[in-house]
């Protein structure tokens, strides 16, 4: 099983994109978390040196890669058949090109506008930097989309489609000016069930970093609204066991009326956050 070290899920787009390219693979693995508000990210990674910064992938024989593009390669090399890259070559080309210039790149946009996906803002002044960036990012967007003819960037979603989830955050969350097709992609990634596990764990875990937060007007988060669903204290669980764990029900959600458990409040709280983002508890939910 690979371990994926990452920084806070509000916050920390390259983690993200770490992240992304093992859950949305579906490759086998466990998450552990770097809190940016305790220490140095290098010094919370002591035990993996020479990685000193988030993502950081161990793999099951015990190597370390800390960068993200590193990751996606190696883990596209070792198990070929998941689909980090298209398998068409001129697609497969476009996509590494893609990938390359997001993991490089795009630094105006990163600076005036990092990720944070706690809040949605209105009103933001967009610098003639940021505006420069968004058309190269609409640019290539549309090279790809038109070539492929989607839904994702390359056809099937892959790395490419990994790496700009970051940057769809930044332009939904920023409400930045963008063309109908860069829209409809926004859209796209904020409805990804991957994308929405990620922001529901970003949603209850950590603290607020106040140096990520800008100084305007918010609004309501622009992705899918979630299902109503809320932690309460006393109840009766329709399931024995936790959906992710298995381990006992001791912690409680209710939603439309009906109460489920969790083995523990960070189970039960990532679930209350986007509930439909979560197949394990649907499966439940469901029955």
């Amino acid at each position: 099983m690979y371990e994926v070290i990452v920084g806070d899920y509000a916050y920390s787009s390259w983690s993200l994109r770490g992240w992304l390219v093992v859950e949305r693979f579906g490759l086998p693995h466990r998450t552990r978390l770097v809190d940016f508000h305790a220490a140095e990210v290098a010094t919370q990674l002591g035990d993996v040196a020479p990685a000193r910064t988030v993502p950081t992938l161990v793999t099951p024989e015990g190597a370390v890669i800390w960068d993200s593009l590193a990751i996606a390669e190696e883990l596209a090399a070792r198990h070929p058949q998941a689909g980090h890259w298209p398998a068409d070559p001129a697609l497969r080309a476009t996509a590494r090109s893609l990938a390359a210039e997001m993991h490089s790149g795009f630094a105006a946009l990163r600076t005036d506008c990092p990720m944070n996906l706690r809040c949605a803002y209105a009103g933001v002044p967009v610098a003639e930097a940021v505006r420069a960036d968004l058309a190269r990012i609409e640019a290539i967007w549309g090279h790809a989309l038109d070539r492929s003819g989607g839904p994702w960037l390359c056809g099937d979603y892959s790395v490419a489609d990994a790496f700009f989830a970051p940057v769809a955050a930044r332009i939904a969350g920023y409400g930045l000016p963008v063309g109908e097709a860069a829209t409809a992609y926004v859209a796209r990634q904020l409805a990804d069930p991957a994308f929405r596990r990620w922001r529901a764990m970003g949603l209850v875990a950590g603290a607020d970093l106040p140096w990520y937060a800008r100084d305007y007007p918010q609004r309501a988060w622009p992705g899918p609204p979630p299902m109503p669903a809320r932690a309460i204290e006393e109840g009766r669980a329709e399931n024995a066991a936790c959906p992710y764990s298995g381990g006992p029900a001791t912690h409680l959600m209710e939603t439309g009326g009906r109460v489920f458990g969790f083995c523990n409040a960070f189970c039960r709280d990532k679930t209350a956050a986007d509930p439909e983002a979560w197949p394990a508890f649907m499966d439940i939910f469901r029955r």
